[in-house]
């Protein structure tokens, strides 16, 4: 069994003290810190800056373990959906969303996820394990060269945390995966370009608002009630919408950043005039923007997408009570690549 450890779980310092120990000097953990992150580089011959004997030290010293593409599918619309192969050949995916002005970027956060909420065809997958920041970071890389590629050399300008899993149920590698991608020595992001959706982990949320961070947070709501709420996703039964709206509140105290509130609309289930009141009243009680999702529909799921009458009365009735609201269009679709169909079909 190989005693080699992965390099990209090492902090600055750590690998400082090891190279050290090398009989290097400090300013090469800079330098490979560079290449790991900045570069992209995977593997040590790529380092071409430092000398061939030190490369060879690093190699039997350390590994790479890089997330590697799997199975590449190009939307009608342009979006690209990436499964992609973790070194224990674990799957996962994400997404790649061009537009005229911009690319975004969906990762994953797990393998998997342990919400199962009823209408994500994540939720019928197990959780199988965490994703490393090194993982996170992967996705991040490789969906950036198919943002270039798509759009005349230009990379990704946003990042969502709203691909496969909870992101603040594994919250150290989200967290320190955002600390390199903002970092100069990574891909020099602004902060304000990233958004973390959660389906509302309270101590995970004010955990960030302590933390004083910079990004954007998506609450992903769906209903308007705790009880309606709970029929849909369990994670309601342990956060209730009172006390996630509390968290939210002191997130944005603590940050000035206005939340938004992700609400997927379902055929006769939570698209009611009713349902709209209930959603202002929230509304109300915390600084937010509201993004009406259209259903994307699931395999053996019973939910169906709304009518685009009930959807288009929906949206008047919040726009009437001056609330900041608006569809969010769907893309990638046909590939099943849109919001809550990622699932590893192949």
């Amino acid at each position: 069994m190989s005693t080699q450890q992965d390099i990209r779980l090492l902090s600055k310092e750590e690998i400082e003290t090891r190279l050290s120990a090398l009989g290097e000097p400090k300013f090469r953990a800079k330098q490979v810190l560079e290449w790991l992150w900045k570069k992209g580089a995977l593997s040590f011959d790529e380092m071409t800056n430092l000398s061939k004997p030190l490369r060879e030290k690093l190699s039997t010293e350390f590994v790479f373990n890089p997330v590697l593409e799997d199975v590449v599918q190009k939307s009608n619309d342009g979006t690209v959906k990436l499964a992609m192969r973790l070194h224990d050949n674990r799957i996962i995916e994400g997404v790649m969303i061009p537009e005229d002005d911009r690319a975004t970027a969906c990762v994953s956060s797990q393998v998997g996820c342990t919400l199962s909420c009823s209408f994500c065809a994540t939720g019928f997958l197990k959780r199988e394990r965490n994703l490393s920041t090194a993982e996170i970071y992967d996705q991040v890389t490789l969906l950036n060269r198919h943002a270039a590629r798509s759009n005349n050399g230009r990379g990704l300008t946003n990042i969502v945390y709203m691909g496969m899993g909870e992101p603040l149920l594994n919250y150290d590698n989200v967290m320190q995966s955002i600390r390199i991608l903002t970092s100069p020595d990574g891909l020099n992001m602004a902060a304000k370009r990233i958004t973390v959706s959660t389906s509302g982990i309270e101590r995970g949320i004010r955990k960030m608002a302590d933390e004083g961070v910079k990004f954007n947070l998506a609450f992903s709501l769906h209903a308007p009630t705790n009880e309606k709420r709970e029929k849909i996703m369990d994670i309601n039964r342990s956060n209730k919408l009172e006390d996630v709206i509390a968290a939210l509140n002191y997130f944005y105290q603590k940050t000035g950043n206005k939340i938004t509130f992700e609400y997927i609309l379902f055929d006769h289930f939570n698209d009611s005039l009713e349902d709209a009141e209930n959603l202002a009243k929230l509304y109300k009680q915390v600084p937010a923007f509201i993004n009406l999702i259209d259903y994307n529909n699931v395999e053996g799921v019973t939910l169906k997408r709304a009518k685009p009458g009930r959807r288009d009365a929906f949206l008047n009735y919040l726009k009437n009570k001056n609330i900041e609201a608006k569809v969010r269009r769907s893309r990638g679709d046909d590939i099943d690549a849109a919001c809550g169909q990622l699932a590893n079909k192949h």
